[in-house]
């Protein structure tokens, strides 16, 4: 039979304010407040919407660099030659250029920073070419890449973002790709708070314009066309908290940057992050059977936490499940169960439970004794 507890439910309680919507608007088209530590969803206008990511979407082109830079396929000192068909990039009125020149050689370390600094389209296909041969092969590369990502509302046509019809990504979308860039590559990572970048001659300022104010900005993206309107990728830390923000659809560059702002105050002064359990934390037992003890220690690997508004009425609830009573033998590090965390307003997040001890069997004698008491257990009922 199935079997729950509200193990850590009593204590969560006590300390936990529950959990209500926060009363946030934005005059974004598009837009989340995303918590990197727990990928916690504080905020979601339309952000699992498809739209026009504009340059927001080289991101995908700096992750598919920086894979190649961690596998040890590529390094750093690398060059990449500059065709004619990247130069004539750099040659359009309507795009962001890092002014290569043709048939020059580049090092990788600059193209990232032609990238992430300067936006340049031109740079992105330096990379397109080297990496893949062809933009629309690169392309393809993209479109694998966020499949394996689980980007399941992005598909890529360039390695611009110039517009397209095939080329959307949603704002969740965005933020995940940002998580996984600050997670996997943090030697890198520190590039996307670069304020300036001189190449050919010419220095460009990074044009996420939180940069330049002293409100724990790090980076990441840019974008704007007429298609996408102006839209950004940020990432602030303060206080130990990371929290990831994308808008889009907004109509002037300053606009972008307010918004930006007010959706990250908000995400840190309404809500706060709970740590229920450490790892390795003890979370309740299980009963056994037919083992030389009647309980098992559970616990989880990872810790659990939770992201919620701080000013919520509803109650969470914390809810250990399993399988019962659990037949002997049990082997140390066994899933036995889950944890299930629910939150108003947001999916539950379910967490594998695990004996924190093996439990052996109590052999033909215990299993006899069992049998018999089992027996006149029926009996007297």
């Amino acid at each position: 039979m199935i079997r729950t507890k509200s193990v850590i439910a009593a204590a969560v309680l006590l300390t936990v304010p529950s959990l209500a919507h926060a009363d946030i608007d934005t005059a974004a088209s598009h837009a989340i407040i995303y918590d990197y530590d727990t990928g916690d969803v504080l905020f979601c206008k339309d952000c699992d919407q498809q739209m026009t990511p504009s340059s927001m979407s080289k991101l995908m082109t700096v992750e598919l660099l920086l894979q190649r830079l961690k596998d040890g396929r590529l390094k750093p000192t690398d060059t990449m030659h500059v065709s004619e068909d990247a130069w004539r990039q750099g040659q359009k009125d309507n795009e962001s250029k890092m002014w290569v020149q043709i048939n020059s050689d580049i090092s990788i370390d600059d193209l990232l920073k032609g990238i992430i600094v300067q936006s340049g389209g031109d740079a992105c296909i330096v990379v397109a070419d080297s990496i893949s041969g062809s933009e629309s092969a690169f392309a393809e590369l993209e479109n694998k890449r966020a499949k394996e990502l689980g980007l399941t509302n992005s598909h890529f046509a360039n390695a611009t973002g110039m517009p397209d019809e095939g080329q959307l990504m949603s704002a969740r979308d965005l933020a995940m790709l940002s998580a996984h860039i600050i997670r996997e590559y943090p030697q890198y990572y520190s590039y996307f708070a670069i304020k300036d970048f001189t190449w050919s001659n010419i220095k460009q300022g990074n044009r996420n314009e939180l940069l330049y104010e002293n409100v724990g900005v790090d980076g990441l993206k840019t974008g704007h066309t007429e298609a996408g309107g102006y839209g950004m990728v940020t990432s602030a830390l303060r206080g130990g908290r990371r929290l990831i923000v994308v808008v889009n659809g907004l109509d002037k560059m300053k606009t972008r940057a307010e918004e930006s702002r007010h959706l990250l105050d908000a995400g840190y002064r309404d809500f706060k992050r709970y740590d229920l359990v450490a790892a390795n934390g003890q979370v309740g037992s299980a009963d056994v059977w037919g083992g030389t003890q009647d309980t098992v220690a559970l616990r989880v690997k990872d810790p659990v936490a939770v992201t919620m508004a701080q000013d919520s009425r509803p109650d969470m609830k914390v809810t250990l499940r399993y399988q019962g009573p659990v037949k002997a033998p049990v082997a140390e590090g066994a899933q036995v169960g889950t944890l299930t965390v629910s939150v108003p307003n947001k999916p539950d997040t379910i967490v594998p439970v695990y004996a924190a001890q093996a439990v052996s069997s109590s052999g033909i004698l215990g299993k006899f004794v069992l049998g018999v008491q089992t027996l006149l257990g029926r009996k007297a009922s």
